[in-house]
C-alpha cells in the first residue's frame, strides 16, 4: 500500500539513507526530518517513489553529459570506424562509448551516439530522459543531416529564438517547432551563423556543433560557466571534449578547462578561444545607482525564466538570504500558475543542531513550503571525501567541504522523485556577500574583487553545484546567475553593493545590503532577511569543518607535508587538509595538466583577512551561542 505524506513514520532508500520521521511544527503543517543511518533499511515499494510527471511536446529538462572526439586526420581512417590509435586498431565508436560511460551518472537513462568517419568525428550524449516526452534523438541532427549537435544545458530564451527563426523562413517551409530548447541552437546557427547565435542565446549550456558543409566546429560554454566543459588532446593529436574531466584523463595527457563566455569556431585544428561575453563591468567601474525596484523585478524575472520545467521540482533552502529569496519568489510564481494551495518542496541539510535548520524552518513556515530536513553524521560525511573529489574533480578545500553535504542531500532529493532543484549560488559574488568583503579598502577594490569572484565561479560554486547534483542525475538551476541579472547587478556602482548600515533598526554593517533592501516587502521573515552570511559548509554545523580539518590532517605526516612544494609544484598545498585532498586528486587525475584545472578559493589576505575559506575565521563573523 502507498503511504500518505502525513504518515507518522516511514522509511525510504537513497544509498544507506534511511529513516524519514515526519513530525508537526507549531503551525500544524507536516514538517519532515530525515535521518541518515548507517543501517540498511528496507526499500519501500517503487510506487512510493513515483511522482506524477507533467509532460509536454517540448522537453525543458535534460541534465546530461556530452562527449566528442575530432580526429586529426580523418582521411587516414578511410571511412572506416576502425583506425590506428595508440599503436593498435581501435573502434572510434567503442572508444567514445567507453570513455563517455565515465560520466553516465549525468544522464543514466539514454546514451545517444553519432559517428561520422568521413568527417572524422564522434559525438555522444548521456541523457536523463523524461517519460513520454517527444524530444527526438540526441545528439541532434539538422533537418538536412548536415549539422550535428551535442548539448548540455537549458536555453531560457529558446521560444523567442524560435520565433525569430520562423520570421525568416521561406514561404512553404512550414513552421519551425523546436524538438527541445537546445534544438534551437541548430536552427539559429543555420540561419544567422555562429557569431549571432552566441550574441543571442541565453541560458546555462555547453555544446559542441559540427557543420559538414563548411567542415567547421563550434564549441561554446555559457558566460558564467554554470555547465562544465573540458578539452583534451591525445598523443595522436586528436581533440576531445567532455562534460567531465574523468572521460579524458586516461587518454589525454593535456587537459584544460574550456573557458566560460568563450567559443571556438573554425577548422578543427585551428581552434582558438574567442570571448563572446564582454560586458562593460568587466573592464570599468560602474557608476549607476541602485534602483531597488528594478533589482527586485530583475531577480523575479530570472526566477520565472528558470521555472520552465515539465518535471517534479523543488528548491534548496538553507535558511540563508540567497536560497530563501529564491524559494520565496518561486513560491509566489508557482501559486499564480497553480493556485494558492501550491506548496514548493524545499530541502535543507546539516548535522543535528546545525545553525541552518532554525532559519530554514522559519522560512518554510513563512512561505508555506513542504520542507524536509536531511541530517547526516560527521562519520557519514567523512566517508564521502574520496567520492566527492572524484565527482567534483577538485582539491580546493572549500569546494570539497561544501560538496559533501550537497551530495548527500542530492541523493535524498533524487530518491523523492525530484529532478530539478533551484538554488541560491551567485549572490555572494555579485554583491560581496562573503565576510572578508567587509575589509575591502575602497569601492574600486571591492568591485574588482567581485569581478574576479564572478569570473572564477566555474572553479568553485558552479563546479560544486553542478557536479555534486549531476552525480545522482539531478539538475540544479541558479537564477542569481541568469546573464541578464548578472549584468544588472554588476552594473550597480560598488558603493551600493558594499556592506551598508541598516536603517530603521540596529545600526551595524550588513553584507548584501542593497539586495536585502530590495525585498523588504513580504518576502521573508525579518530574522532571515537580515541574517548574517553563513557559508554553506559552516551552516550545516560548526563542528563539520573543525572535524574534517582534523581528520584530513591526521592522514598526513609532518615529513610528507614538509615536502609538499616538491611533490606538488603546481598549486602546492599550504595545510595538511589541502595536502590530503590533493593526494586523493592526484591518484584519480594524475597529469600535471589536471592539477592546473583547479583554482583555490582563498580570501584576500592582503586585506588582512584569514586565509582559511571558512567565514567563521573572519573577524566580523557573529558566532551563535
Amino acid at each position: 500500500p502507498v503511504l500518505s505524506r502525513s504518515s507518522a513514520r516511514f522509511s525510504i532508500n537513497a544509498h544507506d539513507l534511511a529513516l524519514n520521521c515526519i513530525s508537526h511544527n507549531d503551525t500544524g503543517k507536516p514538517f519532515k526530518s530525515v535521518q541518515f543511518s548507517s543501517l540498511a533499511l528496507k526499500i519501500l515499494p517503487a510506487a512510493l517513489l513515483i511522482f506524477p510527471l507533467i509532460v509536454s511536446q517540448v522537453c525543458n529538462y535534460k541534465m546530461c553529459g556530452i562527449f566528442s572526439i575530432f580526429l586529426k586526420n580523418p582521411a587516414a581512417a578511410g571511412g572506416s570506424e576502425l583506425f590506428r590509435y595508440g599503436g593498435r586498431t581501435e573502434s572510434l565508436r567503442e572508444l567514445a562509448f567507453r570513455q563517455s560511460s565515465k560520466q553516465r551518472h549525468r544522464g543514466p537513462d539514454y546514451t545517444g551516439l553519432v559517428v561520422d568517419m568521413d568527417a572524422g568525428l564522434v559525438m555522444v550524449q548521456e541523457r536523463l530522459s523524461v517519460l513520454c516526452v517527444k524530444t527526438g534523438s540526441q545528439p541532434f541532427v539538422s533537418e538536412d543531416g548536415t549539422v550535428l549537435l551535442a548539448a548540455n544545458g537549458e536555453i531560457y530564451n529558446y521560444r523567442q529564438m524560435a520565433e525569430v527563426v520562423n520570421g525568416v523562413r521561406k514561404a512553404g517551409d512550414g513552421e519551425y517547432v523546436p524538438r527541445s530548447d537546445c534544438d534551437v541552437i541548430i536552427a539559429y546557427y543555420e540561419r544567422f551563423g555562429a557569431e549571432k547565435l552566441m550574441e543571442t542565446i541565453r541560458g546555462m549550456f555547453a555544446f559542441v556543433l559540427y557543420d559538414k558543409k563548411t567542415d567547421h566546429v563550434l564549441v561554446a560554454r555559457d558566460p558564467i560557466g554554470i555547465i562544465p566543459l573540458y578539452e583534451g588532446t591525445d598523443l595522436e593529436g586528436n581533440v576531445w571534449f567532455a562534460s567531465e574531466m574523468k572521460c579524458l584523463v586516461e587518454k589525454c595527457p593535456e587537459v584544460k578547462v574550456f573557458p566560460p563566455g568563450h567559443m571556438y569556431y573554425g577548422k578543427r585544428h585551428k581552434l582558438e578561444p574567442k570571448s563572446y561575453y564582454k560586458p562593460q563591468w568587466m573592464f570599468e567601474i560602474p557608476r549607476a545607482q541602485a534602483d531597488l525596484e528594478q533589482l527586485r523585478v530583475a531577480l523575479e524575472a530570472a526566477v520565472v525564466s528558470h521555472l520552465q520545467c515539465d518535471v517534479p521540482m523543488g528548491a534548496l533552502l538553507s535558511g540563508g538570504l540567497d536560497s530563501s529569496l529564491i524559494a520565496s519568489i518561486a513560491t509566489k510564481v508557482m501559486r499564480k500558475r497553480h493556485g494558492l494551495d501550491y506548496r514548493l518542496k524545499t530541502y535543507s541539510v546539516g548535522l543535528i543542531g546545525g545553525p541552518d535548520f532554525e532559519y530554514s524552518k522559519m522560512v518554510s513556515d513563512y512561505i508555506g513550503s513542504d520542507h524536509t530536513e536531511v541530517h547526516f553524521t560527521i562519520d557519514e560525511g567523512l566517508n564521502y571525501i574520496r567520492e566527492v573529489i572524484q565527482h567534483v574533480e577538485t582539491y580546493d578545500i572549500t569546494t570539497v567541504r561544501c560538496s559533501i553535504p550537497l551530495l548527500l542531500l542530492s541523493r535524498f532529493i533524487k530518491s523523492e522523485g525530484i529532478k530539478m532543484i533551484l538554488s541560491g549560488e551567485g549572490a555572494d559574488e555579485l554583491f560581496g556577500g562573503y565576510l572578508y568583503f567587509y575589509q575591502a579598502p575602497n569601492p574600486e577594490e571591492f568591485h574588482w574583487e567581485t569581478v574576479k569572484r564572478v569570473k572564477n565561479l566555474h572553479f568553485s560554486d558552479c563546479l560544486r553545484a553542478n557536479k555534486a547534483t549531476a552525480a545522482v542525475g539531478l539538475e540544479l538551476r541558479v537564477p542569481f546567475l541568469d546573464t541578464d541579472f548578472v549584468n544588472h547587478s554588476m552594473s550597480i556602482r560598488p558603493e551600493d553593493r558594499m556592506p551598508q548600515t541598516k536603517v530603521n533598526g540596529t545600526v551595524r554593517s550588513m553584507e548584501k545590503y542593497v539586495l536585502r533592501q530590495a525585498f523588504t516587502n513580504d518576502y521573508l521573515p525579518s530574522e532571515v532577511l537580515w541574517r548574517q552570511k553563513e557559508q554553506f559548509s559552516d551552516g550545516v554545523g560548526y563542528s563539520w569543518i573543525d572535524t574534517i580539518t582534523e581528520y584530513a590532517a591526521s592522514h598526513v605526516s609532518d615529513e610528507d607535508f614538509a615536502a609538499a612544494s616538491d611533490r606538488y609544484p603546481i598549486n602546492p598545498p599550504s595545510t595538511k587538509e589541502a595536502f590530503y585532498y590533493r593526494q586523493i586528486f592526484e591518484e584519480l587525475f594524475p597529469h600535471d595538466s589536471c592539477a592546473s584545472t583547479v583554482k583555490r578559493w582563498v580570501p584576500r589576505t592582503d586585506w588582512g583577512c584569514s586565509a582559511d575559506p571558512s567565514g567563521r575565521k573572519q573577524t566580523v563573523h557573529l558566532r551563535r551561542k
